[in-house]
C-alpha cells in the first residue's frame, strides 16, 4: 500500500486494531496479522508519533493520552477508506448485502425497530441493521456519532452532525392506579411536587424537556429512583407511589400489558422531537442517504 505522510497505510489499519482492541494477540487475528508482526507494527507506529501508544495496564494495556486522542480519527478515517473502495454511484437496496449501524435509546428502538425491521426486510432483504445504545460522549464532540451510520436522538441535547426530524411524542404522567394521589384520573402540579420520582438517566447530565419547562415553573421534584434508560421506568412505578414523565408513547405500549395508569400532564403538552443524526462525512454516501429515507418513511407510518 502507498506511503501518504511517511507512514505506509497498511499500519493504518493495524493501528485502528491496536487502539480499539488494545490487544496486540487479538487486534492481529482481526487483521490477519501474527503477534510478531503486530508487535513490529507497534514499534514502527510508536516511533513514529513519538508516543507508546499503549501502555501496561496490569495484565492488560490502556491507551495512551495521544492514543485516546488518535482512536475517533483512526475510526474515521478508516470508514472513509473502506467507504471510497466501496461506493458506487448507485445504491440498489435490493441487491445489497450492507451492514449500517445505527445508535438510539432503548425508547427509540422500542418505537422504530419493528416496523423498520418490516419495511427493510420487504425493501433489501440482505442488508443488516447493527443497533447500538447512544453513545455517552454524543453530546460532548463529534466522537461518538462518527462511529455509526445514523444516530436517532433527541432536539436539544445539542448532538452533533446534520439532523433530520423523524417523528414527534409528547410527555405524559405515568402512576400505579392505585396512587392516592390520582383523583378522577388526574394530578396537579402540587401531586408532582409531592409524590416521588423515578427518572431515568442517560450517561449525560443534560435535563428532558419535561423537566426544563417544571424548573422554570419552580416545581422542585424527588426523585427516589433511578434507572438507566426509559424502558425500565414503568415496570418501576407499577405497584408503587412513585410517578414518572415519559414519552406517551411508551406510556401507552407498555400500559397495556403493566397495569399503570396514564395520565395528562398537569404542565401541558410538552413535545420529544427524534431526529436522526450523521456525521457530515456520510453525507454523500448513496446508502446513507437511502436509510435517512427509510427511516423518515417508517417514522411517516407511526
Amino acid at each position: 500500500m502507498a506511503d501518504v505522510g511517511g507512514i505506509d497505510l497498511n499500519l493504518l489499519v493495524a493501528l485502528g486494531a491496536l487502539l480499539e482492541d488494545r490487544n496486540l494477540t487479538r487486534a492481529g487475528a482481526r487483521i490477519g496479522l501474527s503477534q510478531p508482526a503486530m508487535s513490529a507494527a507497534l514499534a514502527r507506529l510508536r516511533r513514529h508519533f513519538g508516543d507508546d501508544l499503549l501502555e501496561r495496564d496490569g495484565r492488560g494495556y490502556r491507551l495512551t493520552a495521544l492514543g485516546a486522542q488518535l482512536l475517533p480519527t483512526v475510526q474515521e478515517a478508516l470508514r472513509q477508506m473502506e467507504a471510497t473502495m466501496d461506493r458506487s454511484p448507485e445504491f440498489e437496496p435490493e441487491r445489497s448485502d450492507r451492514e449500517f449501524s445505527i445508535a438510539a435509546s432503548d425508547y427509540t428502538i422500542s418505537i422504530l425497530a419493528d416496523p423498520l425491521l418490516r419495511r427493510v426486510k420487504q425493501m433489501a432483504p440482505g442488508i443488516r441493521l447493527e443497533l447500538h445504545p447512544i453513545p455517552n460522549d454524543m453530546s460532548f464532540s463529534a466522537h461518538g456519532i462518527v462511529k455509526h451510520d445514523v444516530v436517532v436522538g433527541p432536539i436539544g441535547y445539542e448532538f452533533p452532525g446534520r439532523r433530520l426530524e423523524l417523528f414527534r411524542d409528547r410527555f405524559v404522567c405515568l402512576v400505579d392506579p392505585a396512587n392516592p394521589r390520582l383523583r378522577d384520573g388526574k394530578l396537579t402540579l402540587e401531586d408532582i411536587a409531592a409524590l416521588p420520582h423515578v427518572q431515568p438517566t442517560f450517561g449525560h447530565e443534560q435535563p428532558t424537556p419535561a423537566d426544563k419547562l417544571l424548573d422554570s415553573l419552580g416545581v422542585s421534584r424527588h426523585v427516589q429512583v433511578t434507572v438507566v434508560g426509559w424502558l425500565t421506568v414503568p415496570f418501576v412505578v407499577a405497584g408503587t407511589g412513585l410517578v414518572a414523565i415519559v414519552p406517551e408513547r411508551l406510556a401507552r405500549r407498555v400500559a397495556e400489558t403493566v397495569r399503570l395508569e396514564v395520565v395528562e400532564p398537569p404542565f401541558g403538552q410538552v413535545d420529544l422531537i427524534e431526529t436522526a443524526h450523521w456525521h457530515p462525512s456520510r453525507g454523500a454516501d448513496p446508502a446513507v442517504r437511502w436509510l435517512l429515507r427509510t427511516l423518515q418513511e417508517t417514522a411517516a407510518e407511526l
